[in-house]
């Protein structure tokens, strides 16, 4: 049988452990999550917008084991007609409506003005988004335009960019659904509105709702709490790192939403994005 000290002992790191994970709790109950319209439309006092909206959560969650599709398959995916084009651009081809998730891993390489970002695109986990990122990428829809927002506030720090017009509303004229980690959970789900962990070096698209997906998309340069609605589909490479935690270091214009969320005040333009 335990000994009375043992029992004490037991006692104090269960104790310890509790405190911990309510003091946890605590740190993530404040954040921060993205939202615009990158392709749909959010009328506010009568003007299209991007905004930033305050959450107070509960609790966070996580999204399910590697959805990653097996090697060989295909997924249906729809590119429909969605406003008009920020610049020039047609829609993703598909055969039959369907994109292969092979290979499992796209490299890009992207030239920016401040420095080199490479990236890894995740077609296994989300065929449909890599596979509009591509062609819009050998379409040069993203080269000589601007990165347009900027942020550096408790829970989320990114870069966003592609959006042509730099405003903010920009997109390529058409939309897609999203894919993980919104699609780990049944619609309804209170799971799917919780913050979860978007870790630094992800890559990620903005949106203005569900199936809203079109040309933006955002570069975590520090660990970031989002709601699962936004499509993880690649990650970043060191040399990128670098060059964000650089341009993050020269600061931010305020915007509208506060100090913390504007445009870079270096100036960040994508000279190109292309296959390796």
């Amino acid at each position: 049988m335990p000994t009375n000290e043992q029992r004490r002992a037991t006692a104090k790191r269960k104790l310890e452990r509790q405190l911990e994970r309510r003091a946890a709790k605590a740190k993530r109950q404040r954040l921060l999550t993205i939202g615009g319209a990158a392709l749909g439309v959010i009328v506010l006092v009568g003007a299209i917008v991007w905004s930033v909206v305050w959450f107070t959560k509960d609790d966070e969650t996580t999204a399910s084991a590697d959805p990653s599709a097996p090697a060989g398959a295909s997924v249906d995916c729809a590119y429909p007609a969605a406003g008009d084009a920020a610049k020039p651009a047609t829609a993703p081809k598909t055969a039959d409506g369907k994109v292969p998730t092979d290979p499992p891993q796209v490299s890009v390489s992207v030239e920016t003005t401040q420095g080199n970002i490479g990236l890894m695109l995740d077609n296994a986990k989300a065929p449909c988004t890599v596979n509009s990122f591509i062609s819009l990428a050998s379409q040069k829809y993203f080269d000589d335009t601007p990165c347009h927002r900027l942020t550096n506030a408790p829970g989320l720090g990114v870069l966003q960019c592609g959006d042509p017009s730099g405003s903010g509303t920009g997109g390529p004229g058409y939309s897609f659904a999203d894919e993980y980690p919104s699609t780990q959970y049944p619609p309804g789900d209170p799971a799917a509105e919780k913050p979860m962990l978007y870790p630094r070096g992800t890559l990620a698209m903005a949106n203005s709702g569900p199936a809203t997906n079109g040309s933006q998309f955002f570069l975590v340069y520090k660990d970031s709490q989002l709601p699962p609605n936004y499509t993880m589909f690649g990650t970043i490479d060191e040399t990128g790192l670098q060059t964000l935690d650089k341009i993050a270091a020269g600061g931010i214009t305020p915007g509208p939403n506060g100090p913390d969320d504007g445009k870079p005040k270096l100036d960040v333009k994508l000279k190109t994005v292309q296959q390796d």
